[in-house]
């Protein structure tokens, strides 16, 4: 029998989080369209429902393009959800990124090296390389025409939004002008070099179902942005924390990899990278003591109901280790989601980001020269983070 860890560590010992936002108090509150829940048994209720559909990322918007056959995975409800999660999985178990872990090292070493020559770097740079390749080589998209995956990517979710009466229409404009680049010079190519000859890749198994180049862009892009996107924040926050609690530094470098996992999963509970979950009922609701009527907004806040301290324990916003939990909770509560949504690729972000993490702060000297500046983001529903500025030496 595996011996629970023990949070090395006093509760309230370690600094609240630097990306945290002032929590209400209602469990379950009416706030304009939405009801918003903040409590844990009622979040994982949701979650875990048949009752309720995805409604974030754009879900709803999505519904309306008849020219897809097939939904993305992310978007998909039922058995064909089921079916496609049952299919995908195997590039997401523990022993498919074992097979990974040597490109993941290879990697990490290249950007470190690319530190030690410079003899300073933004993490939050570092980190986007590294959460980008990744992805790629998981779903397939290694064979761009060009160099520029990663700025492909994130204008997705990233970038300046046009205000005004216009910007609307402006911005599917330059929707329409990015997602062009990202077929043309991305995914068509990758397309191209699979018909020819299928690899172990997402790609090759969307061929292989007969997905329309359409329905594999519309993949690419839920991966790309899933994996690359919230793996990139939550490698830069990780670093931030650990930089700033040098015994939690040292813990973690020195410790194994369930001790390190441990760490990493407990940044996560207090710092999700998608801050808010939504989800849209399709029949009458009962939870938290509330009926929730058919057609209605739900906005899930992680953060809220990770620090719950029906779950969480004592000093629940405090970074601890190996706290207690209950039977059934994982370590990142619901930062991962829950029920039939829950992110795929859960195993895979947690194993590169502590590849990396390890790498760099075992370096006895590297300092931090500056934090991030700390921002949202309304596409992902988190924080942003850029400018985490670390240096070798004194």
């Amino acid at each position: 029998m595996t011996t629970p860890l023990q949070c090395p560590f006093g509760h309230g010992t370690l600094t609240r989080q630097p990306t945290a936002q002032p929590r209400p108090g209602a469990p379950v509150r009416v706030e304009g369209t939405a009801y918003h829940i903040h409590d844990f048994q009622t979040a994982r209720e949701v979650l875990r429902s048949d009752d309720v559909v995805q409604a974030g990322f754009g879900a709803e918007r999505l519904q309306d393009a008849s020219v897809l056959r097939r939904k993305p995975v992310l978007y998909t409800e039922g058995d064909a959800h089921h079916e496609m999660r049952r299919d995908t999985a195997r590039y997401f178990t523990p022993a498919a990124v074992a097979t990974y872990h040597p490109m993941i090292a290879a990697l990490a070493d290249s950007l470190l090296a690319r530190l030690t020559q410079a003899g300073e770097a933004k993490v939050d740079d570092l980190s986007l390389t590294m959460a980008v390749q990744v992805a790629a080589q998981v779903v397939g998209l290694t064979d761009s025409a060009l160099p520029g995956l990663h700025r492909r990517v994130t204008t997705f979710v990233e970038g300046d939004r046009p205000r005004g009466d216009d910007a609307s229409r402006l911005r599917q404009v330059l929707d329409q002008r990015h997602l062009l680049a990202f077929y043309l010079l991305d995914v068509k190519p990758a397309i191209a070099r699979r018909r020819r000859q299928r690899r172990d890749d997402l790609i090759s198994h969307l061929l292989d179902q007969q997905y329309s180049d359409l329905e594999i862009l519309t993949e690419c892009l839920t991966y790309g942005t899933a994996g690359m996107v919230t793996t990139r924040e939550f490698i830069t926050v990780a670093a931030w924390h650990l930089l700033r609690e040098p015994e939690l530094r040292w813990h973690y470098v020195h410790g194994t990899e369930r001790e390190r996992h441990a760490v990493l999963h407990e940044i996560l509970r207090v710092e999700p990278v998608v801050s808010t979950l939504y989800r849209r009922t399709h029949k009458d609701l009962s939870v938290g003591g509330e009926v929730i009527p058919a057609g209605s907004l739900l906005a899930l806040n992680l953060r809220d109901t990770n620090e719950d301290p029906g779950v969480a324990g004592a000093d629940p916003a405090a970074l601890c280790p190996g706290r207690s939990l209950p039977r059934g909770v994982q370590a990142p509560v619901l930062a991962f989601g829950d029920g039939h949504h829950r992110c795929p690729g859960a195993f895979l972000a947690i194993r590169e980001s502590d590849v990396f993490l390890r790498r760099l702060l075992m370096w006895r000297d590297l300092r931090l020269v500056s934090p991030p500046s700390v921002t949202f983001n309304e596409v992902v529903q988190g924080y942003e983070l850029r400018g985490l500025r670390v240096a070798l030496g004194r």
